[in-house]
């Protein structure tokens, strides 16, 4: 992070801590639904755990990096825009919690013909969350390489869509009760937001690596 923290290591160290937990979470969540849709539900429970683990880890790393900035005055110039990148890049981390959480207390049945359309669906919308930190992490060391991360995350959350797309197609022209169907579609919808919040941390990034530039 040379272009913004030449001063202090701690606060760099944080913050690559910090996107280190999005990228490990994304992992545990691959993991955890694989688990889920092969009924390993103890694998799948100690994934959960885990995971929910990392999102308080990130917590207190966020909430530490705030303070560092703010009372050693640190990049004043570009402080609220790296807040920023931090807190919406928290949502990210959030929400592939919240969804795994859901896993466990509704305990969704997912038919078995759409069981790999599911972990494609998962593939694609952590894609995107590795490819937002992969640009976050460029804006404080590389920043020519902000825009390569962007378009592929909005190339994955493109994916991501098509995919859920297909899984609701499948689901609505099978026989099986329409709660069912309401039931695998909400699922569907809780994975794509991984992929839309994934993509509007990359519409900050954009406007935040344009002033850097100016």
């Amino acid at each position: 992070m040379a272009l913004l923290f030449k001063n202090t290591k701690l606060v760099e160290l944080q913050i690559d801590e910090y996107l280190d937990q999005i990228v490990q979470g994304g992992l545990v969540f691959k993991e955890g639904v694989r688990f889920y849709l092969e009924g390993r539900s103890e694998e799948f429970e100690t994934h959960l755990a885990l995971l929910r683990e990392m999102e308080n880890k990130a917590d207190t790393l966020r909430r530490n990096i705030e303070s560092q900035l703010y009372l050693r005055t640190l990049i004043p110039e570009s402080r609220g825009d790296v807040l920023g990148l931090l807190e919406s890049a928290d949502k990210v981390l959030n929400i592939i919690t919240d969804t795994l959480l859901e896993f466990s207390v509704e305990i969704p049945s997912l038919p078995t013909e759409v069981h790999q359309q599911f972990l494609d669906l998962v593939d694609y919308a952590i894609n995107c969350s590795e490819h937002t930190v992969g640009g976050i992490r460029a804006y404080f060391r590389n920043l020519a390489a902000v825009r390569d991360h962007i378009n592929k995350v909005q190339l994955y959350r493109r994916e991501t869509n098509r995919m859920a797309e297909t899984i609701k197609r499948t689901i609505f022209r099978r026989r099986m009760a329409l709660s069912r169907k309401i039931h695998v579609r909400y699922f569907s919808y809780h994975v794509e937001r991984i992929a839309e919040q994934a993509d509007d941390v990359c519409d900050r990034l954009a406007i935040a690596a344009i002033k850097k530039y100016e």
